[in-house]
Order: structure tokens, then C-alpha cells, then sequence
């Protein structure tokens, strides 16, 4: 297959807000051993963006100053060692960055073929939230059928598909969020809304729970909603934070109500985690979480589709907090 020497694809110019994101072009580039090239059809937006444009994210050896977190496209070209796909593999995957790009290298063990019928957008919109998922909620986190979780940010990329998951492997959800359309959609995705603006959520658990608390929070506000998620969590529960956008320090912890209830708390960043960690992710969504895909159930919610060049628009619309779902880039 003939390749261009060149790619459009988006810079961060400098720590900022979204008007730092600007297109340039620079050469595709070459799959080392063990990657795979893909011309990208969609890319999705994810928090972590976000915060590494404006100069927040924690940046190790390794990982691209070209934000993208997910992709979907096809393989144009192998590297070595690559014996899984082929070109013209219809594919999505989990980068190391590089996604708003015209082509992207990824990792073979973190790429997955596209199930049949998924479109381009749908497909960018899988491989970052449906890791992280199942990496923190059910895997760190242990949720299980006939548990109780609480996912914070109910209506964001990760708490739709956490609560379309916990739906169908049988975890009975709650979810905050902001709104009544926020609220109208974690109805319809099988969870019990609750307004964080009208009620107390420690209060509206314990109401619901008999008392018993939930086994599970997935977080991503931090500190200050430690207190209420400790106050939250049942005998033996789990808090599993995934973001700090109410602060990264919290003040008077309540050690006593962790000791009590001997409750574990951690966090993880999917992108600090080894390779040889997400190939094993990327495993256990292959056996249990593809068929699902395949099968027409959980497929990604897409709140809005932004031309690649319009990177920045994306990103104002994901900061002011409006929308439902997934924020996808359209490359092609």
C-alpha cells in the first residue's frame, strides 16, 4: 500500500486553553516491532486530553505530545513481529498517544478488530473508556452481579459506558450527574439518577441501600467528594478514583470510617500502565466484553462528531460540562 509522506494532525502549541490546538502537518509515521499503522477514520475525546493540553498531565518516556488516546481505523501497514492483522484490518485502538492524527501507530496487543456493523465513529469511541471500565470497575474495583456501585459523572464517556456495563453483567448502579436531561439519561440506561445539585447523595444511598451502603465507587471528582464516597461505601467497599476535577487534595479524612468499614481506596491512570498491562485488558474485553459489542448491546453513545481541524471546538464543548456521552473526531 502507497503512503503519503505526510499527515495533517493536531499540536498542543502550549500549555492553555482549547485555542492551543492547532493542525500542522508532520510525516506519517513508521510502525516499529510490535505496532501497527492505521489510517484513523474517527478519534475519540477523552478527559485525559484535556488535561495534558493544558500542561497537567503527568508525561513519561514514551508517550507522544500529540494528544489521542483512541482510534478507529485500518491497518496499512505491520511491524515486526505482527502476526495478528493484516492490512486492511478494520481495527480500533488504545494509542499511547498520537490519535488526532491521519494516521497513528498503536501497540498490536492494545488494538481490536472492529465488530461487524460498528461504524467509524462508534468504534473511536470504545477502546479508552471500555479499558478504563473494565480495568477500574470491574477489575480493581470487583463489581459483580448482585452488587451495588455508585459511578460518579453518570453522563460522561466513562459513566455511560460503566452504567451501560453494569446493566448487562447484572450490577445494580446509581449515578450522579447535574441535570434532570442529565438524570432522564441515566434512566435510560438502566440506573437510578441522583441530582447531586437537590439531594445528598451519602443520604439518597442510604435510603435506597437499607442502610447497607454500595460495594463499589467509580470516582472522578477526588477530594472533595472523599468524605461523602467514604461516608457512601458499605462493609468491605471499594473507592476506585479516576480523576481529581473537584480537587487533587483532600482535607480532614475520616480514617475512622475506613477503618470501620475496611474499605480500600486507589485510583489509577490507564496511561502509566505497562504495555504487557493493557494487552491483558485488552484480553479479558476481547472474551468478555466483544461478544456484548458484537452483539449490538453497549455500543458506545455519541454526544457530538467534530472535523479533525475543529479539535478545539471538541474540546470546549467537552470542559463546559454539556455534554452526554462520547466526543468524537472525524479524521476522514
Amino acid at each position: 500500500m502507497t503512503l503519503p509522506q505526510t499527515m495533517t494532525l493536531i499540536e498542543i502549541t502550549e500549555p492553555g486553553g482549547p485555542e492551543v490546538l492547532k493542525p500542522r502537518q508532520e510525516p506519517v509515521p513508521v510502525a516499529d516491532a510490535g505496532e501497527v499503522l492505521i489510517r484513523v477514520h474517527a478519534a475519540g475525546v477523552n478527559r485525559p486530553d484535556v488535561i495534558q493540553r493544558s500542561g497537567k498531565y503527568p508525561m513519561k518516556p514514551g508517550m507522544s505530545p500529540i494528544p489521542g488516546l483512541e482510534v478507529a481505523g485500518e491497518v496499512v501497514a505491520i511491524g515486526k513481529g505482527v502476526s495478528e492483522f493484516i492490512v486492511g484490518d478494520r481495527v480500533c485502538a488504545l494509542t499511547n498517544g498520537g490519535g488526532y492524527a491521519q494516521y497513528s501507530v498503536a501497540p498490536a496487543s492494545q488494538t481490536l478488530p472492529i465488530p461487524d456493523g460498528m461504524e467509524w465513529v462508534q468504534a473511536a469511541a470504545v477502546p479508552e473508556t471500555f479499558f478504563t471500565v473494565w480495568a477500574n470497575l470491574f477489575d480493581i474495583g470487583g463489581a459483580s452481579k448482585g452488587q451495588r456501585a455508585l459511578v460518579h459523572g453518570g453522563t460522561s464517556g466513562i459513566g455511560t459506558t460503566a452504567l451501560m456495563l453494569c446493566r448487562e453483567f447484572g450490577v445494580k448502579a446509581f449515578a450522579t450527574a447535574g441535570s434532570e436531561e442529565k438524570c432522564a439519561a441515566i434512566r435510560q440506561l438502566g440506573a437510578e439518577a441522583i441530582n447531586y445539585r437537590d439531594k445528598n447523595f451519602v443520604e439518597v444511598l442510604q435510603e435506597k441501600t437499607g442502610g447497607k451502603g454500595v460495594n463499589v465507587i467509580l470516582d472522578i471528582m477526588g477530594g472533595s467528594y472523599l468524605n461523602q464516597n467514604i461516608a457512601a461505601l458499605g462493609m468491605d467497599g471499594r473507592l476506585v478514583m479516576l480523576g481529581f476535577l473537584g480537587g487533587a487534595h483532600a482535607k480532614d479524612i475520616d480514617l475512622m470510617a475506613i477503618l470501620g468499614k475496611r474499605a480500600t481506596i486507589t485510583g489509577s491512570l490507564m496511561r502509566s500502565r505497562t504495555r504487557e498491562e493493557k494487552a491483558s485488558i485488552a484480553e479479558q474485553l476481547r472474551e468478555y466484553v466483544w461478544p456484548v459489542l458484537a452483539a449490538g448491546r453497549c455500543l458506545p453513545i455519541i454526544d457530538k462528531v467534530y472535523p479533525l481541524v475543529e479539535a478545539a471546538q471538541a474540546h470546549a464543548r467537552m470542559e463546559a460540562g454539556d455534554h452526554i456521552g462520547k466526543i468524537v473526531l472525524q479524521v476522514d
